[in-house]
């Protein structure tokens, strides 16, 4: 009977050794993933971070109208902000206004929702609107990252109090997409020397976070009160630390070191500078934009035929790769692939198959390892001029493009123009082919690709009446019909031939979680979803 109950006892302390083991091991697993257990045993989830630091290289000013500098353009997004927001998908949508119209092609009449305050608690006005854009037509802002958003803006006047009348000295389409200026307060600069006073350490603002404190080596951003959409605002992070840093390669050094949660760049070789691991890169679509004019006017490349031959002979995913180490991306329209008023697939036309069918159409015939065709009973090679400018990458594509085509039988004469030589071509148009890299605006507008005087001498009566058209049609959908055309345009006729577009990195340490959905001119999209660990 004794050994019995002993052994039952045995039992027992066997069991409950057992399970504090596998709740020790439950309880460490929870931990790790950023969880605990309450007294009831119930999972209970660890409070996420709210604060986080961001950095800006060669500090000048937080005002937004005064820098020159990209990295301060970029974090005072959290703290300022426009008459118009662009979209992820880019869309110009009301934020500061209201609403917009256009009475003419030169006139815009601009609505401000009303209620707004600034951090100091006084109200948002039209005095604010006109107050910015005189500033940032003044002299002393001509090199002001934002000054070129009114280099066309001729006159300014205020209807009311929510209520302005802006006149541009020339028809720009799209010129809502350029009201993304950061707006400051007429009162809080009152009469003091916009350029100089001590006021530009902390202006307010109308966004989700206001200067709370500035520092001779950092700027603290806290939650606005009094910021008008905060019954939107659900998002984690509460504080910003913004820490300015010498140099970039300090910066580099920083956020290597754990300092800096977020940094963006265009250095192709940040891994040599902040390493390999302890971090998450984000590609971003750029805005330059290169690509293959082909001059339709000129003796061969005339033949729709023959241009389509030409793009199927180009391999972009070497182009990109051999000759941007892939820092750049394959690229075929203009706009960006997230732009909601095309569908681009970034089609691969590569296709050597596809290349001696178009050209068959065209009556070339393949002899001798070269395509030439008889006219006039003399026998006529394809031959074709490429300019391009001296520069060590586009030389290169210039070099890649010849190599593909003349793998193929088709002669290119590479020539390699002098800045000055380059636009002499370009106002000539006395080449077959150029080689072009266009730093696309925040806008739409394709008028550089279809309008007159445009590098493919393409002329398209269609194509020329959508862009006219397009400036004065508001409905969402109706505009995406009209683009969808011009890319079939584009696609069709083949006027260019896209190559390539610049990256932009947005690296985040890796205990900075939620969604990234950056853009050129904002990396904040999905911000209220960001926590550290």
């Amino acid at each position: 009977m004794k050994n019995n109950i002993f052994g039952y006892l045995f039992s027992i302390v066997i069991i409950i050794i057992m399970a504090f083991a596998i709740y020790k091991v439950t309880s460490n697993n929870n931990q790790e993933q950023g969880k605990t257990s309450d007294a009831t045993g119930s999972i209970v989830t660890t409070e996420k971070g709210t604060q986080i630091t961001l950095a800006v290289s060669q500090f000048d000013t937080i005002n937004p109208i005064i820098t020159r500098n990209k990295q301060v353009q970029d974090v005072t997004k959290l703290v300022f902000e426009s008459l118009v927001n662009i979209t992820s998908d880019g869309k110009a949508e009301p934020y500061l206004a209201k609403e917009w119209e256009t009475t003419d092609n030169l006139t815009y009449i601009i609505k401000l929702k009303t209620g707004i305050k600034w951090s100091d608690g006084n109200y948002f006005s039209s005095n604010d609107v006109k107050y910015t854009i005189d500033k940032l037509k003044s002299k002393e802002a001509e090199n002001a990252v934002y000054a070129e958003n009114v280099r066309k803006l001729k006159e300014v006047d205020i209807i009311d109090n929510t209520t302005l009348r802006i006149i541009l000295s020339e028809k720009i389409p799209f010129y809502e997409y350029y009201l993304t200026f950061p707006i400051l307060s007429s009162n809080y600069y009152g009469e003091d020397d916009f350029w100089n006073t001590k006021k530009n350490d902390a202006p307010i603002s109308t966004g989700r976070f206001k200067i709370s404190e500035h520092s001779g080596n950092k700027i603290i951003l806290t939650k606005n009160e009094n910021w008008w959409n905060k019954q939107e605002d659900d998002s984690v992070i509460d504080r910003v630390t913004i820490n300015f840093y010498s140099s970039v390669a300090e910066l580099y050094n920083a956020f290597k070191l754990g300092s800096i949660d977020l940094i963006s760049t265009k250095n192709k070789d940040y891994k040599n500078y902040i390493g390999k691991i302890g971090y998450n890169t984000h590609e971003v679509e750029g805005r330059d934009f290169v690509f293959l004019a082909l001059n339709t006017e000129s003796d061969i490349l005339s033949d729709e035929n023959v241009r389509k031959a030409i793009r199927c002979a180009i391999n972009k995913e070497e182009i990109v790769t051999q000759v941007y180490n892939s820092t750049y991306s394959k690229a075929n329209f203009p706009l960006l692939l997230s732009n909601y008023l095309v569908e681009d697939k970034n089609e691969n036309y590569f296709d050597i198959g596809k290349m001696e069918d178009y050209l068959g159409e065209a009556d070339w015939n393949f002899r001798r390892k070269q395509w030439q065709k008889t006219e006039n009973y003399k026998t006529k090679k394809l031959e074709l001029s490429l300019v391009v400018r001296k520069n060590s990458n586009r030389t290169q594509v210039a070099e890649y493009i010849r190599e593909n085509l003349e793998d193929q039988g088709v002669l290119i004469d590479v020539i390699e123009a002098s800045d000055d030589d380059y636009s002499k071509y370009i106002d000539n148009k006395n080449y077959d082919m150029i080689l072009a890299e266009m730093t696309n605006p925040i806008s739409p507008d394709l008028k550089t690709y279809y309008g007159n005087g445009n590098l493919a001498n393409f002329d398209s009566d269609e194509a020329k009446k959508i862009i006219n058209e397009i400036n004065s049609i508001t409905d969402q959908e109706e505009l995406k019909s009209r683009y969808k055309k011009l890319y079939e345009i584009y696609d069709e006729e083949v006027p260019y031939i896209g190559i390539a577009r610049n990256k932009i990195y947005m690296i985040t340490n890796s205990y900075l979680n939620g969604e990234f959905d950056a853009r050129w001119y904002n990396l904040f999209f999905k911000f209220k979803d960001w926590y550290k660990n």
